[in-house]
């Protein structure tokens, strides 16, 4: 597939590839049964690692909706009177979500400070697709009453090493809050288990994928 092709359509069969592993494309399934391609990316380094990666500002309505249905349907059990959506690429997922479960509206973080925002109310944010970029999230301190003993469900895209979502928690019991449900996209690897140890019960999201590792066939495999 082109690059500009993946996260286009949903798919009934996945594209496999033989040898016991795959070369450009990684078929994520939905609970439904149907498969998302998504594109195989190599992280920094030596080139033997790599990663399945979802963009999904990047992807056609029809996947977009098609991961925000599956994902409302998730949270739907946990509860949630509010969203809270994590910048930058979840904020496209959490509007879709919650506009899904009858809310009137969701709640954004921000990465950019305004001067109304108080210091107290951020804390620094990294990832994985952003090496060496360090950044700091942000709550409006007008939103607080939005989210002040409510459920909350806090959205990103993908949850991989859980550093961000982590960074999210911390912001979030600063301010006095706790969420009853974290949701993605997508699931990346298991790192995200230990960062998240406390949450790992009411975290979901439709699609998850394994770390990859380079095979001496040449194909990617999932990292053991």
């Amino acid at each position: 597939m082109d690059p500009h092709q993946f996260w286009q359509q949903v798919d009934e069969t996945p594209v496999v590839t033989g040898g016991g592993g795959w070369s450009t494309a990684y078929p994520a399934r939905l609970p439904d049964g149907r498969f998302v391609h998504l594109p195989i990316r190599v992280l920094p380094g030596d080139g033997t690692a790599a990663v399945a990666s979802l963009i999904i500002n990047q992807a056609s309505f029809a996947v977009e909706d098609a991961l925000s249905s599956a994902l409302a349907q998730q949270l739907q059990p946990l509860a949630p009177d509010v969203i809270v959506g994590v910048p930058t690429l979840g904020l496209t997922l959490a509007n879709n979500v919650a506009r899904r479960l009858g809310h009137v509206r969701m709640v954004p973080l921000g990465t950019s400070r305004k001067f109304w925002y108080d210091d107290k109310l951020s804390a620094p944010l990294s990832s994985i697709t952003s090496p060496g970029q360090q950044k700091r999230i942000y709550l409006d301190p007008r939103m607080l009453p939005l989210l002040q003993g409510r459920r909350i469900a806090v959205i990103d895209d993908v949850i991989s090493s859980g550093t961000s979502m982590v960074a999210v928690l911390a912001l979030l019991s600063d301010a006095g809050l706790r969420p009853a449900a974290i949701g993605a996209a997508m699931l990346q690897g298991e790192l995200w288990r230990t960062g998240l140890a406390e949450f790992q019960d009411v975290t979901v999201a439709p699609l998850a994928s394994p770390r990859l590792r380079l095979a001496p066939t040449g194909l990617w495999q999932p990292e053991l």
